[in-house]
């Protein structure tokens, strides 16, 4: 019997793959399409993501150069600019890269971690039971039955997961919109050193910012690794029957901004993107778990692309998933464990559908939209306010449950400890291995002694708490707080003991302090 079949091996599928086998948990995962696809889709990353990334070394594969997330000092909410600059607490971080490049990578991982993927082999149906879920697969030499204990569905919007295990995804349809993007080429004339745009008879369009009029939405987006990419969203226009082509966009550029802007066909080898999209869902499974089945990413919730949340939400969902999963299926999960998957991230999911929702109504042609932008304007004049939008789009507002100290729940933070060998690391090193971790930062080391004997968590004792920072913190491996402390005393050591058995079923017997530690 497998422990676990993945059906879809885009990002998600990959990167729970590739969670599982770092716990331990073998996974299989399928995938209809022969190749991995080329076909241009998403250009980045948004939120914490890139720092989950960097927790697991894959942030330098995807950006080699600069080995260190550092967050981006501007952004856009509905088409409305954040100035992050401003912010003592920025967490907003950014990582271009294509999605082809990024599912290249997750493959190259996964393949390294041992995970099997079979391209070309389909979900066609399953059964299950409390024991085990029987999957049926079409694949390229005929059809064929494999039993599992677990069937994860990433298999996207259309998730034939879903649909089979009778989950239901209730959301709002609109049939309104039309969206299109194309790679093509400006006249250099048109950028200046900035690299804004600057459009004889309209003026400047900073990059990379959507742009609103009364019209419709306009982006620029001059990425390095290729030619520039042009988007157009325009509401109650004609979509057009036949297939969208380069004049098309121009028009619709041209119509949004109100003067001309010639877009000539894009240099370099493709493949390049071209495509309309017509309408949008904003759509949250119901649950995101039936008996042996669960659902990660769009298989469990489908939304606007505005702000870029899609790889932000589904790849966190994966982390959160996977240690929880192979803890069941390695039969040390406390009770309840695994349902905390759904508990924990179906409410992010509905905030996520909640501000892509609210920044569509924000870009919407019309006066009265005109006016809402002008109150919004003046209300991101306060940096309280640009901190509230920058923690939502970004997912730092994030807190699991908690209690007790202010970090439980909460996105571990990036200290820097050093160990007794001399050695400094940053806390992105020490997490790797995707296992539980205790930062024991206490001059004595009395929360890593009580865990001597504890094999499940994986200790490390140094230096590095500084002025306001907790002496100690168990991480789990999604990188959020399950405990901190500020000091070392019985009711921090009651706490600690309380948590390790909560998350991990480790159980361990607080001893009293010694002289040295009081």
């Amino acid at each position: 019997m497998e422990q676990v079949v993945i059906a879809g091996a885009g990002p998600n599928g990959l990167m729970l793959a590739g969670e599982l086998k770092l716990a331990g948990v073998g996974a299989i995962v399928l995938e209809r399409l022969p190749e991995r696809s080329t076909v241009p889709r998403a250009n980045g990353l948004v939120g914490q993501v890139v720092r989950m990334l960097d927790r697991r070394g894959l942030y330098e594969r995807l950006n080699p150069g600069q080995p260190v997330p550092v967050p981006t000092p501007r952004f856009v909410f509905g088409a409305l600019p954040l100035e992050l600059s401003r912010l003592a607490d920025n967490p907003l971080y950014l990582l271009q890269a294509p999605q082809v490049r990024i599912e290249q990578v997750l493959q190259e991982r996964a393949l390294e971690l041992g995970v099997e993927i079979r391209r070309g082999h389909e979900l066609a149906g399953f059964t299950q039971d409390a024991d085990a879920v029987r999957i049926q697969i079409d694949g390229p030499d005929g059809s064929y039955e494999l039993t599992s204990r677990f069937l994860v569905g990433a298999d996207g919007g259309h998730s034939l997961t879903r649909k089979l295990a009778g989950i239901d995804f209730p959301g709002v349809t609109h049939d309104d919109t039309v969206s299109r993007t194309a790679h093509a080429t400006v006249a250099a004339e048109l950028v200046d050193p900035r690299g804004e745009l600057s459009i004889p008879g309209y003026g400047k369009i900073p990059p990379f910012m959507h742009h609103r009029t009364e019209r419709g939405v306009f982006v620029y987006a001059p990425f390095p690794s290729g030619p520039p990419l042009i988007s157009t969203a325009e509401r109650r226009v004609a979509p057009g029957d036949d297939p969208v082509t380069l004049a098309e966009v121009q028009e619709s550029a041209e119509r949004i901004l109100g003067v001309e802007l010639e877009l000539s066909p894009p240099e370099g080898d493709g493949p390049h993107q071209l495509r309309r999209v017509e309408g949008g869902n904003s759509r949250l499974a119901d649950r995101f778990r039936e008996g042996r089945v669960l659902l990660v990413g769009d298989a469990a919730h489908v939304h606007s692309a505005i702000g870029g949340p899609g790889l932000n939400l589904g790849l966190q969902d994966t982390v959160n998933l996977g240690w929880k999963l192979a803890a069941e299926l390695q039969g040390w999960a406390p009770e309840g464990l695994l349902d905390t998957y759904e508990s924990e991230r179906r409410p992010v999911g509905e905030r996520v559908v909640m501000h892509t929702q609210a920044q569509s109504a924000l870009i919407a042609p019309g006066k009265e939209v005109t006016a809402l932008r002008q109150l919004m304007t003046e209300l991101l004049d306060n940096p309280a306010n640009v901190q509230h939008l920058a923690d939502l789009m970004s997912g730092a507002d994030i807190r699991y449950g908690g209690g007790g100290h202010p970090l439980v729940g909460r996105w571990a933070p990036d200290l820097v400890i050093s160990e007794a060998s001399g050695r400094s690391s940053r806390l992105a090193e020490l997490t790797r291995s995707a296992r539980p971790l205790l930062i024991d930062l206490t001059e004595n080391a009395g929360f890593a002694e009580l865990l001597a004997e504890a094999d499940r968590i994986e200790v490390v004792a140094g230096q590095g708490a500084g002025p306001g920072q907790p002496v100690a913190l168990l991480i789990r491996p999604d990188g959020y707080v399950a405990w901190a402390a500020d000091a070392d005393g019985p009711a921090e050591r009651e706490a600690l003991g309380d948590a390790l058995e909560r998350w991990f079923a480790v159980r361990v017997q607080p001893r009293p302090l010694t002289k040295a530690t009081r």
